[in-house]
């Protein structure tokens, strides 16, 4: 039941086609229509929208007709779910989602069948406290992927229409959002999936000896090269090459990957014959590429040959509904991984989740659920349980916020107006991992406005 007409025919016809004999779907634009129908059908099943019925109280009039109702919701949420499920739901769907996730929950609620349960025993043995993995939130959506966020699905959308090419990905996002896990997620949809997949960060090599490792060497080429060694790039024939951090990679080793590119041959470093190799490669950085060409540290034509096929994966901010399912499914896993007894949050600690920054993305989340399991022993993650970082969320004030109070505290100390201006435009650059074009909207200047500034900065500083 959707007021969408578009999202009931989606539905609808996914359904139609991969449910076979199990159940025939029918579409609802209104909660009147389904109460109608619903009439002579005993024992259905109803997925329904909230704001369709009107919110969460209004569920409990379809789940009295001897209906198990799961609820959907474009504003999901543990405590959408919870509520959701105290009024009489048997699960929840945060909107939007994919076929497969609601076909799961349907073949879940068939299997509790063949006696519906009153509402008020529902009800009786639904939760009360928050647990996004009894909700069924909690789940690897998309090749490794977790998440259902819209802000995934597009990215799922452009892996599925990527990974079948052979042209090079682009992949940039701050620190921590999943960069290798697309990378991963490319190959393993396109038709080099049988092939290897070897992966290079470029900022963990020492830059005498990055040559080396992509294009590999010969015996004698160098001090300590006591044997021939194959590259990445030959390694990764007939299959995909990741360049994590791209970004770091000295600019004479750039001119050599491009060279690289455009011949699709490799030469080892001291070695005069030259090898054909068939690679798609896949990059990734979490520095603005525009203005790492704009500062001379990367080379514009390389830029264009790799920047072929963009992805831009979000940041955990920009996707926090999908901050509990993730949360559910590291505890899940090294809850089994250490032998703890961990099935799920507290309220206030869920709360606590949703409300920090994750300046460090999925990799901060991840690391503070593992050391929550490490150091702890319970059923449930407490607020106590939960990292310091975490718990004091953004209580330290920006250097800016700084800044201004100091000014307001000492006039005779005010700054020029173009002092407070780079720092008002370097603070969001920062707070946005490097990427200045979101620097830019946040700010409500084109991304041109800050490249300008900064070179009138450098002008004044060498001046």
């Amino acid at each position: 039941m959707d007021a969408d007409p578009v999202q009931r025919r989606t539905v609808s016809a996914q359904l139609s086609a991969q449910a076979g004999l199990r159940f025939a779907p029918t579409a609802f634009a209104t909660k009147a229509e389904a109460l109608e129908r619903l009439a002579d059908r005993p024992h259905a099943i109803v997925v329904a929208d909230l704001e369709t019925v009107g919110g969460v109280d209004e569920l409990g009039g379809l789940s009295s007709h001897d209906s198990s109702v799961i609820a959907m919701s474009a504003r999901g949420s543990v405590h959408a779910a919870v509520a959701a499920m105290r009024a009489g739901a048997i699960d929840f769907l945060p909107k939007p989602f994919g076929a497969a996730a609601l076909l799961e929950r349907l073949n879940a609620a068939i299997a509790e069948w063949p006696a519906a349960r009153p509402a008020e025993a529902k009800r009786a043995e639904t939760p009360t406290t928050a647990k996004p993995a009894a909700t069924g939130l909690a789940r690897e959506d998309f090749e490794g992927f977790i998440g259902r966020s819209a802000a995934m699905g597009l990215v799922y959308d452009q892996i599925s229409r990527i990974a079948p090419s052979k042209a090079p990905v682009f992949v940039t996002g701050e620190s921590g959002t999943g960069k290798e896990l697309c990378a991963e997620a490319i190959h393993g949809r396109s038709g080099r999936a049988g092939g290897p997949f070897i992966a290079l960060n470029c900022s963990a090599i020492p830059k005498d000896l990055m040559e080396s490792e992509i294009f590999g060497h010969v015996r004698g080429a160098f001090t300590g090269a006591t044997e021939n060694r194959t590259g990445a790039a030959e390694l990764a024939d007939g299959g995909t090459l990741f360049l994590d951090e791209i970004g770091e990679m000295d600019l004479g080793l750039q001119a050599k990957l491009l060279r690289f590119i455009q011949s699709g041959t490799v030469q080892r470093v001291g070695d005069v014959t030259a090898r054909r190799v068939d690679v798609r490669i896949v990059c990734a950085t979490h520095r603005d590429p525009f203005a790492e060409i704009a500062a001379g540290r990367f080379r514009e034509d390389l830029f264009y040959r790799l920047h072929v096929l963009p992805i831009q994966l979000p940041a955990l901010r920009e996707r926090a509904e999908d901050i509990l399912p993730l949360a559910s499914a590291f505890l899940a896993r090294y809850a089994a991984e250490e032998a703890r007894a961990f099935r799920g949050f507290e309220p206030e600690a869920a709360a606590m989740l949703m409300r920090h920054a994750w300046p460090g993305n999925v990799r901060e989340l991840q690391n503070a659920i593992r050391r929550v399991v490490v150091l702890h022993q319970g059923a449930e993650v407490t607020v106590a349980m939960l990292p310091q970082t975490i718990r004091a969320g953004a209580a330290q004030p920006s250097r800016n916020e700084f800044a201004v109070s100091e000014t307001r505290a000492a006039p005779q100390l005010v700054a020029p107006f173009w002092e407070q201006e780079r720092s008002i435009i370097e603070c969001a650059v920062e707070a946005h991992g490097g990427n200045i074009a979101r620097a830019a909207a946040a700010l409500e200047i084109s991304p041109s406005t800050i490249y300008r500034k900064r070179q009138a900065w450098l002008e004044r500083r060498t001046a």
